[in-house]
């Protein structure tokens, strides 16, 4: 588990890496942009893989029953969260099931709430498809980001369906019991449907504690789809495995149409293996991932006090982002962009890029080795030493 390490990925079909051409207008600068790490997956994964490839026949697969027990165990183990096998549904991914969650259940013209500054696909979902967006803008206030519930309860009341981001990405908060019993308590009452996106569940810092949504009570597990994948937290998105767990045998059926309809009900092979191998052997090496992750987030914490205190990071509860507030150097969302790209020769993604609150900020992604962070930073400093 040497995570100093430094792996090139250029010429891998790395999105991060091999798309910065396209995306950044150049590929002379370090991605700390798209969430995935430049970390290795654990090694009983690579094995995992390495023992199915050795196989020469690549066909069509199925999901066996170790897979849904894997998800079982690491839901009870890591989560505290007692769920059953056949309430677990397999999807190609997080972000289509949003699509097809959408599509299953509201109809045109209905309302979905989201709470912006989000991930960036919960906007597409009611443009995408003839359905209107609310927005209840989560509130910065003294550094930290909180809900505003009674604006909350008022969108509720016109929501079809809330997408909720826990942990959220990308402010990084981790939604406290009261807060979420909160949320899940006015949907209830309103009749609003849960969505809630869980994927950045398992990277979450000391201090802090997930709670699965749906884990709450019975009647709030009724109205929820809980989405989740082990793709962030061992580093495994280009497998395309997920899964939904939904409790309400209506609401299942309805999402397994859906599926049906698109053809969506088949496993990929190696993404199959991997889940399995990593819940079933990849804690320990969560556990010194986390404690690595923690490292570079006090790493860039204490290099922008002392030497860029303008820059003031958001430190996050969960997730290998870290929200930048960048307000106080005076730029206005373009210029901002472009001192980091042309500048600092950083690719980060844009505050503005997650919505309404976004304004002044930039993510950046300390999912990598060390070495890559200190070298982002030295640039950073002399970029802003140039500028000034």
């Amino acid at each position: 588990m040497n995570f100093d390490r430094i792996i090139d990925r250029a010429g891998t079909y790395s999105v991060k890496y091999d798309e910065r051409e396209a995306k950044f207008g150049t590929d002379d600068l370090l991605p700390l942009w798209v969430a995935d790490m430049d970390l290795p997956s654990p090694e009983c994964v690579v094995q995992a893989l390495q023992r199915r490839a050795g196989h020469p026949i690549y066909g069509y697969t199925v999901y066996p029953d170790r897979f849904f027990e894997a998800i079982v165990r690491w839901m009870r183990q890591r989560h505290g969260w007692k769920i059953q096998r056949e309430t677990i549904i397999p999807i190609p991914g997080v972000v289509p099931a949003l699509d097809f969650l959408v599509t299953a259940l509201t109809e045109p013209d209905d309302a979905i709430l989201i709470q912006p500054p989000v991930y960036h696909p919960f906007f597409r979902l009611a443009k995408n498809h003839g359905r209107r967006s609310l927005e209840n803008r989560l509130r910065f206030e003294n550094g930290r980001y909180e809900i505003d519930f009674d604006d909350f309860r008022k969108k509720a009341k016109e929501a079809k369906l809330f997408i909720l981001c826990s942990p959220h990405n990308p402010v990084g908060r981790v939604w406290r019991h009261e807060e979420l019993e909160t949320m899940v308590h006015i949907c209830l009452e309103e009749k609003c449907l849960i969505v809630s996106d869980e994927i950045h569940a398992d990277i979450v810092y000391a201090g802090n504690r997930h709670i699965p949504t749906a884990s709450l009570s019975p009647e709030v597990a009724d109205i929820t789809i809980t989405l989740n994948a082990p793709s962030k937290t061992f580093n495994i998105a280009g497998l395309n495995t997920a899964y939904a767990i939904i409790s309400n045998d209506s609401l299942r059926r309805r999402f397994e149409t859906e599926l049906r309809r698109y053809d969506l009900t088949m496993g990929n092979l190696f993404g199959v293996e991997a889940l399995m191998a990593a819940y079933e052997g990849g804690e320990t090496w969560l556990e010194a991932l986390l404690a690595y992750l923690q490292g570079n987030i006090d790493f860039v914490t204490g290099f922008l006090a002392r030497e860029m205190p303008a820059i003031r990071p958001i430190s996050p509860e969960a997730t290998y982002l870290m929200w930048l507030d960048c307000q106080a150097l005076g730029m206005d969302d373009e210029r901002l962009e472009k001192f980091f790209v042309e500048k600092a020769k950083l690719g980060l993604n844009t505050g503005l890029s997650f919505g309404s609150g976004g304004s002044g900020f930039m993510r950046l992604n300390i999912g990598c080795p060390r070495p890559i962070l200190e070298e982002a930073m030295g640039r950073l400093k002399e970029a802003e030493y140039e500028d000034a």
